[in-house]
């Protein structure tokens, strides 16, 4: 597969997200890990998780045990194997999301991601969502702190906008490796994040990348979409390995990390990878 840079490594141009494997509608514990597997057997060595993909409340750090065990149990060598989680969000198990950015607390979730995941230092460690009660500078400080006591290995930050980029690398001494904000043909309003993030050779990571393409098969998002769905036939693939192609035509930074819950989604997400779309593809794309 493709490979594309995080910092200082080398990762798979398609990463995989591991949300859905441990929220609301997860599947079976089973089917996650072949589901991961599947990743992995297809080329991805950049996984994607946290420590609030869950869905009880005692049940914190669902998905990094999840992904962790799915890794010790693979047949191949996982030791180039990238996994990002994050913190800073939290799920009182009631459905809602809410958010802690206080740097104590943020140091200690991180120590705890560590075990979970079975790593005496995470690869990558992002604070997962600002916290409007907490100076973002005091959040991102936490993160520079866990970087210069070895306890992660990288630093990102998620949901960031421009400001808060610029200001966490400053932070960090220039050390921000990677921003992981939503990005999809539904949703573009982070393209601006993009753009800085290929200024300043800093990774983007677009979660929820294939938002809207559903629903565009449908026919709900208007005519417009039917461009991907048009690509997509000329190439004789689906749409979803359109759109992430789509994303990684954008710039050299962008590694889409999208969900999967079943093997034959990431397979098939895998494979955009190799996906070469024409400069009027993407234009055409870039222009819906």
């Amino acid at each position: 597969m493709q490979e594309r840079t995080i910092g200082g490594r080398s990762v798979s141009a398609i990463g995989l997200g591991g949300m859905p494997m441990s929220i609301e509608g997860r599947p079976d514990r089973d089917r996650s890990v072949a589901t991961i597997h599947a990743a992995l057997d297809a080329g991805v060595t950049f996984i994607d998780t946290a420590d609030a993909y869950h869905l009880h409340a005692d049940e914190v750090g669902h998905n990094e045990e999840l992904i962790a065990e799915a890794l010790r149990s693979w047949g191949g060598d996982a030791s180039g194997v990238l996994v990002a989680t994050k913190g800073g969000h939290l799920r009182p198990g009631d459905g809602s999301w809410t958010r802690d950015g206080r740097p104590e607390y943020l140091k200690e979730a991180a120590k705890a991601s560590a075990k979970r995941l079975g790593v005496e230092a995470i690869g990558l460690y992002q604070f997962h969502r600002p916290d409007p009660e907490v100076p973002y500078a005091d959040s991102v400080g936490a993160i520079r702190d866990l970087l210069d006591e070895g306890v992660i290995e990288m630093a990102g930050i998620s949901n960031a906008n421009p400001e808060q980029i610029r200001e966490a690398n400053d932070i960090l001494g220039g050390r921000l490796v990677s921003v992981q904000n939503q990005f999809s043909p539904r949703f573009r309003s982070s393209l601006p994040e993009l753009e800085l993030c290929a200024e300043l050779g800093v990774a983007f990571l677009p979660w929820s990348p294939l938002g809207g393409i559903s629903l565009a098969r449908s026919g709900e998002l208007g005519a417009e979409y039917a461009a991907f769905q048009e690509v997509a036939d000329a190439h004789g693939v689906s749409p979803f390995r359109v759109t992430l192609a789509w994303e990684l035509a954008l710039a050299p930074v962008v590694v889409p990390i999208p969900g999967a819950s079943r093997p034959e989604s990431i397979q098939d997400s895998a494979q955009a990878a190799d996906l070469t779309l024409t400069a009027d593809e993407v234009a055409r794309l870039s222009a819906v």
